[in-house]
């Protein structure tokens, strides 16, 4: 099968998954958006996702970030004024989301690339997008990033502090907190994610009922390619997928 056919099958294949595992949780296909992971895709993928009318793509690294960003534009606007007698279905513009951990020396270069930030872990990094989105004029939609696997290893807030920086940020009027997300313990087994995902949607909807935040804290990222089924159960309304969209990378892919 031509890489090409490999990749519209597995894009199919991943939205009938989400939507079968939404639909067992009570919800809409459509309530749940998949961020493409582009990590190890190529750009040929990438853009094969874009004239599928794919528009959440999602990136681990800053420098990678850039330079995908650029690839994308370029080839959406290069679509755009090539007059065709059918329809097109290239959106018009990529939602890209900064899936990874953020440097605080990064937030300059990223802030205007990027529609979501999933990975503010500290009231030293919310300190400095404030500081960053102020100076470019701009309000930045960000996610908070809570550690409820327990890994030593993993970034992320403890729990109990997720709620308090929540609050410290309500005072920086260029930052909207939109939710939550969290990743679970690398396993074979999607099931053992189970526990991380419930725990983080059970904090999620403790936050998001208080009301204190407002209605666009709405947002709950969880799961990748090997539990974002799981996720979808336990609440995620956002998944990030790479590998089962891309397939198994064969070497480090650049534009």
């Amino acid at each position: 099968m031509a890489i090409r056919d490999e990749t519209v099958e597995r894009f199919h294949h991943v939205k009938q998954r989400v939507a079968d595992a939404a639909q067992r949780s009570g919800r809409r296909p459509e309530d749940v958006i998949v961020v493409a992971v582009t990590k190890t895709a190529s750009p040929d993928q990438i853009r094969q996702l874009l004239e599928l009318g794919h528009v959440d793509l999602g990136e681990n690294r800053v420098q990678q970030l850039t330079q995908r960003v650029a690839m994308t534009e370029e080839f959406i606007a290069r679509h755009h004024d090539i007059p065709s007698p059918r329809p097109s279905t290239v959106p018009d513009q990529v939602r890209w989301h900064m899936i990874g951990h953020l440097q605080r020396n990064k937030v300059k270069t990223v802030l205007p690339l990027v529609k979501l930030v999933h990975s503010v872990d500290s009231l030293r990094l919310a300190e400095e997008v404030q500081a960053v989105a102020s100076k470019q004029d701009r309000e930045v939609e960000v996610l908070l990033q809570v550690n409820t696997s327990g890994e030593k290893q993993k970034a992320g807030l403890a729990a109990p502090a997720v709620p308090h920086l929540a609050e410290q940020m309500q005072t920086m009027f260029n930052i909207r907190v939109r939710g939550l997300m969290a990743m679970a313990p690398l396993s074979d087994n999607p099931e053992d994610s189970r526990p991380t995902f419930t725990r983080t949607a059970e904090l999620f909807n403790e936050m998001r009922e208080g009301g204190q935040y407002g209605e666009r804290f709405n947002v709950l990222s969880m799961g990748m390619s090997n539990d974002f089924e799981v996720a979808i159960e336990c609440g995620a309304n956002v998944v990030r997928i790479g590998r089962a969209l891309f397939g198994e990378p064969v070497e480090a892919a650049t534009p």
